[in-house]
This record gives C-alpha cells, structure tokens and sequence, in this order.
C-alpha cells in the first residue's frame, strides 16, 4: 500500500551559489557522511559533477521528506538520510538513527529516482507501507480475514 509520494525539482545553480557562500561547511549540513565523502571525491576531480552530485542529493532527500510526510522537521534530518547506490547502480534511500526507527516503526519501503541535467535536478519518492511477514498479509483475492472475496461486494 502506497503511504506517500514525493517530488522535488532543484535549480542546481542554487546549490552552486550555496557552495560559493558557504563552502564545504554546506554539504557538510546536507550530506552524510559516506555521501560527503563521495562529494569530496567527485568535486576534487570534476567540481562541476560536485555541484549536481549535492544537487540531486539535496533533491532526493526532499522528495523522500515529502513522502513521509515529515518535511525537514524531526525525526527527518538532513544527515539522518541518506542517497547510496546498489551494486546495479540503482539509488536506494539509507536512514540513519531515530528516522531509520521511526521508518521502521511504520514498516516502510522506499524507492527513489533521481536524475539532473545542466541547471536541474529532479527526484521522484514513492514510500510504501508493507506487511510484517508474509503470515500476516491475507493472501490474493480474500480479505484480511482470510475470507474469499469480491469486488465489489455481493449483497447477499
């Protein structure tokens, strides 16, 4: 069952501007630290891949506030999300301590997709709401009862 979904669009030249202000000490706000390592990586070889490295994070981790419902206010934090990849390359969303519990708390799943291009980067969030086990969920085409349904509901 879906819980919530989250879009976000950032101008990547706001993030540049950001960075110029306020230097690292920015990303360091926005990002964890296995992602400000990777920034420091990326922007020491490419300062321009940096710049949308930061923005597509900062996009990703306002889409998945918004999925959640949370906005940026606790247990939601910038640093306690974070935006990693799978073997395959695929992003996946990691949370750290009290938003990992509270996620967990609710038995939630995220997946996350997030791209840029020259002045834009753009996230899509979809968190949903999964049964405990398998033993829990009722099984296809009967109701949480375990009762053989319909729908719609015959009158009898």
């Amino acid at each position: 069952m879906i819980f919530g979904i989250g879009t976000d669009i950032c101008d990547v030249r706001r993030i540049r501007a950001s960075l110029e202000r306020h230097g690292e000490r920015f990303a360091a706000k926005v990002l964890a630290p296995g992602e400000l390592a990777t920034w420091k990586v990326h922007s020491s070889r490419w300062p321009e891949r940096g710049v949308r490295y930061l923005a597509t994070r900062f996009s990703a981790k306002e889409a998945f506030s918004k999925a959640v419902g949370l906005g940026m206010r606790m247990p939601m934090t910038w640093r306690s999300c974070e935006i990693a990849k799978l073997p395959s390359g695929a992003p996946v969303v990691v949370l750290h301590g009290a938003m990992k519990a509270w996620f967990d708390a609710r038995g939630l799943q995220a997946q996350i997709s997030l791209s840029d291009e020259t002045d834009y980067a753009v996230s899509f969030c979809v968190v949903q709401a999964v049964p405990r086990s398998l033993d829990a969920a009722p099984a296809i085409g009967q109701d949480a009862g375990g009762q053989a349904g319909s729908w719609p509901h015959a009158a009898t």
